[in-house]
């Protein structure tokens, strides 16, 4: 597994990379045949230090977490127990799906969506921007000469106040069971994952509660 590791405002020293990589390789080894990659990420802040870690342990799945510590050493000692200690709890799950991606059984991602980032909200268009939002046509669906399809939807997406595209990228999204997908959401610590359901073939979405529960929407009971 490569590991790479990256200091804003931190040395990151010969001992504290062996430190990283003696220890990180330790914990994918429990739980994978073989990860790919991983990123630790140090930064400090006025009283501590903060540490990151991103494992990427083969197709979909991303494995995160996060640690404080009075020094470098020990926010990724902490980072490094919180990874440990949710791998614990989809052990079985885990070695399962490494398993499965060693002999090439994982079933193949569902399809590919368009993932969107967004500026924060913005000012109404200006008057050069409207008139060109006018030419657009967007009721029949045309594009005015001298704008690509990606500052067609910026244009129209700034016109209903929204903020102006600043990046996208395509994301994966898999065929998983539900319980499939809190387990990503959970490893991975994002906000929000959205899934193509292996039993109904809809798409859902699990979702972080502010309660520190789970929400999952499924669109096939809407659509029934």
């Amino acid at each position: 597994m490569h590991i790479t590791v990256a200091g804003k405002q931190v040395d990151t020293g010969d001992a504290l990379k062996v430190h990283v990589r003696e220890n990180l390789s330790a914990v994918t080894k429990k739980y994978f045949d073989h990860a790919l990659d991983a990123q630790v990420i140090f930064s400090r802040n006025r009283s501590f230090f903060t540490c990151g870690i991103t494992i990427h342990a083969g197709r979909g799945l991303t494995v995160r977490g996060e640690g404080e510590g009075p020094d470098a050493h020990r926010a990724f000692d902490v980072a490094a127990e919180h990874i440990g200690k949710r791998l614990r709890r989809y052990r079985r799950r885990v070695n399962e799906h490494s398993r499965d991606l060693a002999e090439e059984r994982l079933p193949s991602v569902a399809e590919t969506a368009r993932q969107v980032i967004l500026a924060g909200p913005l000012d109404v268009p200006d008057e050069e921007e409207s008139e060109r939002l006018v030419e657009a046509h967007p009721d029949d669906g045309t594009v005015a000469d001298g704008l690509t399809a990606e500052e067609h939807d910026d244009l129209l997406h700034k016109q209903d106040g929204g903020g102006a595209i600043i990046a996208e990228t395509p994301t994966e999204i898999s065929r998983l069971t539900v319980s499939e997908a809190v387990m990503r959401l959970d490893l991975s610590q994002a906000p929000v994952m959205m899934f193509r359901n292996r039993a109904s073939g809809q798409l859902n979405v699990v979702y972080r509660r502010p309660d520190g529960h789970v929400g999952w929407i499924d669109t096939a009971a809407a659509a029934g």
